[in-house]
C-alpha cells in the first residue's frame, strides 16, 4: 500500500510540474500579446480575462506543487527541539489540522463553484465554475497528499516526503 500511496505522490507532482510551467508560458504570452496590441493596435479584450484566469489556477496549481514538494513556509524550531516520540505527535497533530483545513477548505470550494455555475465570464462567456473548479481540486489534492504523509506518519515509513524529512532522523 506504501508503494501505491509513493506512486501517487510522484505522479501528482509529474503532472503539476509541466501544468505549472505550461500556464506559466501561456501567461507571459497572452500578457506580451496585451502589451503588444495596445501599444500598436486597439487592445484585444480577452487578454485581460485570460491572464487574470491563467493567474488564478496557476496560484493555486503552483501552491499545491509547493505543497508536494514540502517547500511552503514552516517553523521548525519549537518542533525540532522536541524528543523524537513527542516531534512524532505534533507532526501528526499538524498533519490533521491540515487535513481538517484541506478538507472543508474542498467542501467550500465546491459549494462556491456550484453556487457560480449560472455566471459567465463577461469576455469569454465561459462559465465561471471552471475557473473555480481549481480551489476544490487543488485543495482537494493538498488533503489526500496530507494524508499520504499521515500513513506514512502511522507507518514509520522513512521514505517521507521532504517537508517531513526530520521525521524519522
Amino acid at each position: 500500500m506504501l508503494k501505491l500511496l509513493g506512486w501517487v505522490d510522484r505522479i501528482v507532482g509529474a503532472v503539476l510540474g509541466p501544468v505549472v510551467v505550461a500556464g506559466m508560458v501561456a501567461l507571459t504570452f497572452v500578457i506580451s500579446l496585451q502589451i503588444v496590441s495596445r501599444v500598436f493596435f486597439t487592445s484585444v479584450t480577452w487578454t485581460e480575462e485570460v491572464a487574470r484566469f491563467l493567474l488564478i489556477w496557476i496560484t493555486f496549481l503552483g501552491a499545491t506543487l509547493a505543497f508536494q514538494q514540502g517547500r511552503h513556509i514552516a517553523v521548525q524550531l519549537a518542533r525540532d527541539s522536541l524528543p523524537d516520540n513527542l516531534r512524532r505527535i505534533v507532526i501528526g497533530a499538524g498533519i490533521l489540522v491540515s487535513i481538517t483545513f484541506l478538507g472543508t477548505l474542498t467542501w467550500i470550494g465546491w459549494q462556491y463553484m456550484d453556487l457560480q455555475s449560472f455566471q459567465r465570464s463577461p469576455s469569454l462567456r465561459i462559465p465561471m465554475n471552471n475557473i473555480y473548479l481549481v480551489m476544490p481540486v487543488a485543495s482537494g489534492l493538498m488533503a489526500a497528499m496530507s494524508c499520504i504523509d499521515l500513513v506514512r506518519l502511522l507507518t514509520g515509513d522513512t521514505t517521507i516526503r521532504d517537508r517531513m524529512r526530520d521525521v524519522v532522523e
